[in-house]
């Protein structure tokens, strides 16, 4: 049975699984859809044509689906799309996407987003994700699988945070970071691979040794990122997770972080 808080406004249009739960003075547009099992939090806001899926909790103070911090934006009807089994923690903001872009912000599932996260318009993330507190992505931005991003980390419009990448806290991302990295800094520079995390996810040993070599290809060589590229093709066939970073790397983007 849905509980709903009675100081809670609830739009009559809106469509909302049967166990939902919405605390007091939250409010919820016309154009949300809300799935299973998914708890909402007291004063929180969720506008705009936005789905949020099953077994997510949503903190109190979070302003979902509002229109984007873009001049060019003129009401189109684009979306903020939030998957399943997400932990979306206190005072976050995530706004709908534009039409110069796919015209959706996405969440995937199973997501540990802390408090105070921005999702600009447009941003694309995975599963598997940690966005600590304080996480500011600017419009366009994309975080792959099992990325973590540091407290304070602020990231620039259009880059690309790769699978299995951690950023250290109070971070200045201006270029994209390839997967498996862990950069850090003002602005941000590679520091090696993500070890720990590799480990903890299950990663061979051997796999592991196959990824530093391919880190070594990229960074340590002096090479440029197509003769970088080259290296990792014949280092594929030894280690077939580098086949993420060739992948990550055949994309033109902002460059990487160096």
């Amino acid at each position: 049975m849905t509980r709903i808080h009675p100081t809670a406004l609830v739009d009559a249009a809106a469509q909302l699984a049967g166990d939902v739960e919405i605390g007091p003075y939250s409010i919820v547009g016309p154009h949300v859809e809300i799935g299973a099992h998914t708890s909402i939090g007291p004063h929180v806001v969720i506008h705009g044509h936005t789905r949020i899926g099953a077994h997510n909790r949503i903190f109190q103070f979070s302003s979902l689906g509002e229109i984007p911090q873009d001049k060019k934006y003129n009401a189109e009807p684009t979306r903020l799309e939030i998957g399943d089994n997400n932990t979306i923690r206190e005072f976050c903001t995530f706004n709908i996407g534009t039409e110069q872009d796919a015209g959706v912000t996405r969440l995937g599932n199973d997501n540990w987003v802390m408090a105070y996260v921005h999702l600009a318009h447009d941003c694309r993330i995975g599963n598997n994700t940690i966005l600590a507190n304080n996480a500011q992505l600017a419009g366009h931005v994309a975080v792959d699988d099992f990325a973590i991003l540091g407290g304070f980390t602020g990231v620039h419009q259009f880059c690309r945070i790769g699978a299995h990448a951690i950023t250290g806290g109070s971070s200045l991302v201006l270029k994209d970071v390839p997967p498996y990295v862990m950069a850090s800094g003002n602005p941000a520079k590679p520091y090696g691979i993500n070890t720990e995390g590799l480990k903890r996810r299950g990663f061979s040993a051997e796999t592991i040794a196959g990824i530093k070599r391919a880190y070594r290809a990229i960074y340590r060589g002096g090479d440029t990122v197509e003769q970088a590229l080259a290296v990792l093709a014949r280092q594929r066939d030894a280690c077939p997770a580098v086949q993420l970073l060739i992948d990550f790397l055949a994309v033109p983007g902002r460059g990487i972080v160096r």
